[in-house]
């Protein structure tokens, strides 16, 4: 049986704005182009673009053979996944494009695979033609034949988005990955700093200061009382905010809208002298019947309750409270949306323990019992850096230095 290989990609300079894709299928015995597919497709989305190109793909494949077995490689994460059924398709704007592309080949005859940007040239060069076409008024049509795959034009691309804060397609990850190719040179030095793929998305973690809860050690989620920072946790406030304003890199911060975090966020807040955004995908699980308790008096009085939970990430606290499976859901998209919005910055995000946790165990692949083994500190500092290839990395994790 005959194998093709189908590279894919689209853009869209503004997100939404002028879009189109590109697509180029390839035997994947002899390495030889066969078809070349591009369009220039108005004003649309990244993410649509790139359906829209894996489709032309998948088309293109199905004309040369119907019957063959086929590769799709591509840089978007985001459609990979939800392809491969990993990831469910939310956005109304996705499930018909989903749909038609899984229509072109049965699916025991097709795969799916991520693969760096700079692997993806070939269609990533045809996507900006079709842009650029789509700019003079024109159609894309074949240029002249090219030796190999994926050489470049002689003049570079345009980028093919851009940074555009708020909007959906911005929201998910290959927007953020497409946006942050855009942004503004990373720092030399510092949490940003990075000597090979532009400037990555920083996150600055900061938890809270103490509580009257926290030297207790009792449960203190979004579904308890609330509590505002002690004396102790007030001073923690100020002299995290007094290092981070030596250190001189944050440009936004983001806070969880609990007491506690609001109250961390402000103090750095006044001395970097920014505004602090709520975002509330950043607060804290639902511990249900357990807030307040400590761990010695939850196994006492849900000691079933307890050993399931610990056992299990989708176990609910008894009450109906929040899993660590729905944490960790919320915190990706949450990261996502963030991601989008702040790409190529660094960005103060002050949360609470799970949340911080859960970015970091989601950043380094690390399996959910993973969260009962990260210790972190009441007022520490951890950062993760997200880069334009879709990978991360862990730059801190619960540095405490600025408080002794």
């Amino acid at each position: 049986m005959r194998e093709f290989i189908v590279e894919a990609d689209g853009g869209s300079r503004g997100n939404p704005g002028p879009a189109g894709y590109g697509a180029v299928v390839i035997d994947a015995a002899t390495g030889e182009t066969l078809a070349e597919r591009a369009e220039y497709i108005g004003i649309a989305t990244n993410n649509v673009a790139e359906y829209r190109g894996l489709v032309a793909g998948l088309r293109a494949a199905h004309e040369l053979d119907p019957a063959a077995r086929v590769r799709v490689r591509m840089d978007s994460k985001l459609v990979v996944e939800q392809l491969s059924g990993r990831w469910k398709i939310k956005h109304p704007d996705m499930k018909p494009l989903a749909a038609e592309a899984a229509r072109v080949f049965p699916s025991d005859r097709i795969t799916y695979e991520w693969m760096p940007r700079e692997q993806n040239k070939h269609a990533d060069r045809l996507a900006n033609e079709a842009m650029d076409a789509g700019r003079r008024g024109e159609q894309w049509s074949p240029s002249a034949p090219r030796e190999g795959r994926g050489e470049l034009r002689d003049q570079p691309p345009q980028p093919r988005s851009q940074t555009t804060p708020g909007g959906e397609a911005a929201k998910s990850e290959d927007d953020a990955r497409a946006a942050r190719n855009v942004a503004t040179p990373a720092p030399s030095t510092g949490w940003g700093a990075t000597p090979d793929m532009g400037a990555p998305t920083t996150f600055v973690l900061l938890r809270h200061g103490e509580t009257p809860l926290t030297p207790q050690k009792r449960f203190s989620g979004s579904g308890g009382t609330d509590p505002s920072l002690s004396d102790v946790g007030r001073e923690q406030a100020e002299r995290v905010a007094a290092a981070l304003a030596a250190r001189g890199t944050v440009q936004a911060i983001v806070a969880s809208p609990l007491t506690r975090t609001r109250q961390t966020a402000a103090a750095v807040a006044a001395r970097l002298g920014l505004d602090v955004a709520i975002e509330d995908g950043l607060r804290e699980t639902d511990f249900g019947a357990w807030e307040g308790l400590t761990f010695a008096e939850v196994q006492e009085q849900y000691p079933e309750d307890l050993k399931t939970w610990l056992a299990s990430p989708k176990a609910e606290p008894t009450g109906g409270g929040e899993s660590f499976a729905a944490t960790a859901r919320r915190i990706a998209t949450t990261r996502d949306k963030l991601i989008a919005s702040y790409a190529g910055r660094t960005v103060l995000l002050v949360s609470h323990v799970t949340p911080i946790k859960s970015l970091v165990r989601l950043a380094i692949g690390a399996p959910p019992e993973s969260l009962y083994r990260m210790e972190l500190s009441a007022a520490s500092l951890s950062a993760v850096a997200y880069y334009a290839d879709g990978n991360a990395s862990l730059r801190l994790f619960n540095d405490t230095s600025h408080l002794r």
